[in-house]
């Protein structure tokens, strides 16, 4: 099933609208997104007033934890491992049926599960059904405003990027309706995972830390940084492979590398400016490579500075997990000189500041 199997009448049409055109060979699969859209509207609605009934007597979700850090960064290795922990997250549910994993999604959930693939299709992390989600691809199913657009409509790749991670050419409006559906969403989540503290990942997220920081003024943030070498070409693989499973239109024309190297110098601009404004005892950056080193330590070592409570008791839990994925093979990639320049020539301030060295090579 395509992942806008799961969104509403209203966002489906708008993306459609701004998609440039509809291939012949998608026209199936678009029509059969409309008409699963359509057939659940009812469910939808229902789903909406029974929400609004059990928001009404929840009383108020504490302040989520938030994991940021551009793609391919470690961010769903620290999320997997958090969530060893007793926190609230997005299971597959949620991300393919977010308007309806309250009521319908219940029902489905046995087929849903049925339905995930082995593994991400990005790597070789397997999917579960209660395997941790980002929440990205559950709020490209609610809003426009979403980088997934682009690469479902790849000839309007540069649009939805920009709209859907920067909120370039959106109006206040535009923008407030995001943030409407997104608190939507975190409260919704919050009641299908039993009113529990939310630990929340989406690298689109590294680019709104403040605006976070306004919804939830008492919210956690964690920002994992990676060399920007093993980023690089992570995320080349990262688009290659979603283009081939997603997109209902032909994509040889977007410059992938360029695609990367620029949204990675503007969203890693954007987390250096922001940051401060979150107060530092809500705020604690860790490298991907201590994280891969020394996991248990660095782990420690953020729950000590958000002052998350019950590290020594979930311990065991976490030391299960390491040892559950032991044997997991990451993917491995080719290090060019053509790759090493690029990334050096338009990332370079990173590789000074982080101390990077191109991947097997040695430190001086």
């Amino acid at each position: 099933m395509h992942p806008l199997t799961g969104s509403d009448f209203g966002t489906l049409t708008s993306v459609l609208a701004d998609s440039g055109g509809i291939p012949a060979g998608s026209l199936g699969s678009v029509a059969g997104l409309l008409g699963a859209v359509i057939g659940r509207t009812p469910f939808t609605l229902a789903e909406k007033a029974y929400t609004r009934s059990q928001l009404a007597k929840a009383g108020s979700m504490p302040p989520p934890v938030f994991i940021v850090g551009h793609w391919r960064s470690g961010t769903t290795h620290l999320y997997n491992l958090m969530v060893q922990d007793d926190f609230g997250f997005v299971p597959p549910v949620a991300t393919g049926l977010p308007w309806d994993m309250l009521l319908l999604g219940r029902a489905l959930k046995p087929v849903i599960d049925r339905a995930l693939p082995e593994t991400r299709y990005i790597d070789n992390i397997p999917v579960r059904p209660d395997s941790p989600q980002e929440d990205e691809i559950a709020l490209a199913n609610m809003s426009p405003l979403s980088f997934y657009h682009g690469i479902y409509f790849p000839q309007a790749f540069d649009h939805f990027v920009g709209r859907g991670l920067f909120f370039d050419g959106c109006t206040d409006e535009e923008i407030s309706q995001w943030q409407e559906t997104f608190t939507y969403f975190m409260e919704k989540l919050w009641l299908q995972q039993g009113r529990k503290r939310l630990l929340i990942k989406n690298p689109v997220y590294t680019s709104r830390v403040e605006m976070l920081h306004k919804l939830y003024p008492d919210a956690l943030f964690i920002h994992i940084r990676r060399n920007p070498y093993e980023v690089f070409e992570s995320m080349k693989n990262f688009y290659a492979k979603l283009f081939r499973q997603l997109a209902l239109q032909p994509y040889d024309h977007v410059d992938i590398e360029e695609a990367v190297l620029s949204v990675y110098e503007r969203i890693m601009g954007l987390i250096d400016a922001q940051w401060p404004a979150i107060p530092e005892a809500q705020r604690v950056e860790i490298a991907y490579e201590n994280l891969d080193r020394a996991p248990l330590q660095e782990l420690e070592r953020v729950y000590t500075s958000l002052g998350l409570p019950g590290f020594d008791t979930v311990r065991p839990r976490f030391e299960a997990y390491l040892k559950s994925v032991e044997g997991f093979e990451k993917n491995r990639f080719d290090y060019s000189d053509r790759s090493a320049q690029l990334v050096e020539s338009r990332l370079g301030d990173y590789l000074v500041r982080g101390g990077y060295q191109r991947p097997g090579s040695k430190v001086a």
